[in-house]
C-alpha cells in the first residue's frame, strides 16, 4: 500500500471513469491543485479514453482500460467517477489493494454493497472518502452555522427540484439496474448528505415514501447543459423516477422531509432546506450543481418570534465546493481515524433510500394486482 505524502509531495492521483463529472468536475480542479498529481487515467470504454487522450495528451497521461493496471506502489489516490452499478466493484477491487478511494455519489446502491465496502476498506487498509461537496457550499456552511444556534434541531426539510434536468435520458441514468434509481439515488443522496451535520448519527426509525415519472419521457425535460454523450440510447427502455418524496423520522424523534426532482413544472432549479428548532428556523433558498438555470443567488434567513431577517451569504463561482472539498482531501487521508468514518454514514443514508423504495413499491404493485385479469 502506498501512504499519502506527508512532505508536501503532490499525491499521486489516479481518476477511473472519464465520463462527464470526471472530464467536467475532476480532472480540470486536480489539474489546478498543486496538492495533486494526476499520473493515470482508467475507462474501459474506448470512447471515454480517447477523448481524455485527446485533450490531455496521451503522451503527457497515461490512458489505461482497467484499475488492475494501477500499481498500488505508484498511487497515492483513485478518483472514482464510473457509472452507478460499477461504484462499488471498482472501489472494493481498489481498496482490497491497498489503493486509498474518492468515490463519487451515490457510493453504493444497496446496503449489501455497504457491507462489501466496509470489507475491502479494512482489508485492505486503505480509506473510503466520498463525496460530500454540497458540505462545502459558503451558503451550506452559513446554515449550518445559524443551526447551531436554533436550539434543538426538530425538523428538517430538503428539497432540490429541478425544473428540467433529467440526466442521459435513455443512457444508464434512467435505468434501475445501471443507476441503481432515479432522482432519489442521483440527488436525494446529496440532500441526505446536507443533513448528517444537522442530525449527526441519528438513524432513521421510519421511511416513507412516494415515486413518480411524469418527466422523464418528454424530450424538453433533459438536461441538455450536461452534453451528456453516453452514446445511443440502451435497451431496456426507462424505469427509474423523476420525482421521489419522502418522509423519515429518526430514533431520537426527529423529522425529515426529502423531495427529489429531475424535472418539474417549475421556472428554475431550486434547492431549499428549512430547519426548525426549539429556538427558531432558518431557511436557505439556493441551486446546487452546475445547471445554468439556476436562482441568480442564494438567499439565507432566520426566523425567531414572528421576525424573519436576512442573513448575509456570500456570491461565489459555480462549482467553488468541489475545489474546497478537495483542499480538504490530503488532511483526510492522513487522518489515522478516518477509516469506517465514511461508511457509517453511508450505512444510514442507503438504508434511507431503500425504505423509501420499499415504502413507495407497496402502492403500486397493489394497483397491479388490482387491475391484473383474473
Amino acid at each position: 500500500m502506498s501512504a499519502p505524502p506527508a512532505d508536501g509531495t503532490p499525491i499521486r492521483t489516479a481518476v477511473v471513469g472519464l465520463g462527464w463529472a470526471a472530464r467536467s468536475i475532476w480532472l480540470p480542479r486536480l489539474r489546478r491543485n498543486p496538492a495533486f498529481t494526476v499520473i493515470a487515467a482508467v475507462d474501459p470504454d474506448e470512447r471515454g479514453r480517447a477523448a481524455v487522450a485527446e485533450t490531455e495528451g496521451a503522451d503527457r497521461l497515461p490512458v489505461l482500460a482497467a484499475v488492475h493496471d494501477l500499481d498500488p506502489a505508484e498511487v497515492d489516490l483513485a478518483v472514482v467517477a464510473v457509472p452507478n452499478h460499477l461504484h462499488c466493484d471498482v472501489a472494493t477491487e481498489l481498496l482490497a489493494k491497498g489503493i486509498p478511494v474518492f468515490l463519487e455519489k451515490p457510493v453504493c446502491l444497496t446496503s449489501e454493497e455497504a457491507e462489501r465496502l466496509a470489507a475491502a476498506e479494512r482489508s485492505g487498509g486503505a480509506v473510503l472518502l466520498a463525496g460530500s461537496a454540497a458540505r462545502y457550499r459558503a451558503d451550506v456552511r452559513g446554515l449550518y452555522r445559524i443551526a447551531a444556534r436554533l436550539g434543538r434541531i426538530r425538523h428538517v426539510e430538503l428539497a432540490w427540484v429541478r425544473a428540467r434536468g433529467v440526466p442521459d435520458r435513455g443512457g444508464w441514468f434512467t435505468q434501475r439496474s445501471l443507476a441503481g434509481g432515479g432522482a432519489l439515488v442521483d440527488l436525494g443522496w446529496h440532500l441526505f448528505d446536507i443533513a448528517v451535520p444537522l442530525l449527526g448519527t441519528a438513524a432513521f426509525r421510519h421511511a416513507i415514501g412516494t415515486v413518480s415519472s411524469d418527466f422523464i419521457t418528454q424530450r424538453s425535460s433533459r438536461a441538455a447543459w450536461r452534453g451528456d454523450d453516453g452514446g445511443p440510447v440502451l435497451s431496456g427502455g426507462t424505469d427509474v423516477e423523476d420525482t421521489a418524496r419522502g418522509f423519515l423520522i429518526t430514533d431520537d424523534g426527529r423529522s425529515v422531509v426529502l423531495h427529489a426532482s429531475w424535472a418539474s413544472h417549475e421556472a428554475l432549479d431550486t434547492t431549499r432546506v428549512t430547519i426548525d428548532g426549539s429556538a427558531g428556523s432558518a431557511t436557505l433558498h439556493c441551486t446546487f450543481g452546475f445547471s445554468p438555470n439556476r436562482l441568480e443567488k442564494s438567499t439565507l434567513t432566520r426566523t425567531l418570534d414572528g421576525t424573519t431577517r436576512p442573513v448575509a451569504v456570500p456570491t461565489e463561482p459555480i462549482g467553488t465546493e468541489y475545489d474546497r472539498q478537495l483542499d480538504m482531501v490530503p488532511a483526510q487521508l492522513r487522518d489515522p481515524a478516518g477509516r469506517g468514518r465514511v461508511i457509517e454514514e453511508v450505512r444510514r443514508t442507503i438504508g434511507a433510500i431503500e425504505r423509501v423504495y420499499t415504502s413507495a413499491r407497496i402502492p403500486q404493485e397493489v394497483r397491479e394486482s388490482v387491475s391484473a385479469p383474473v
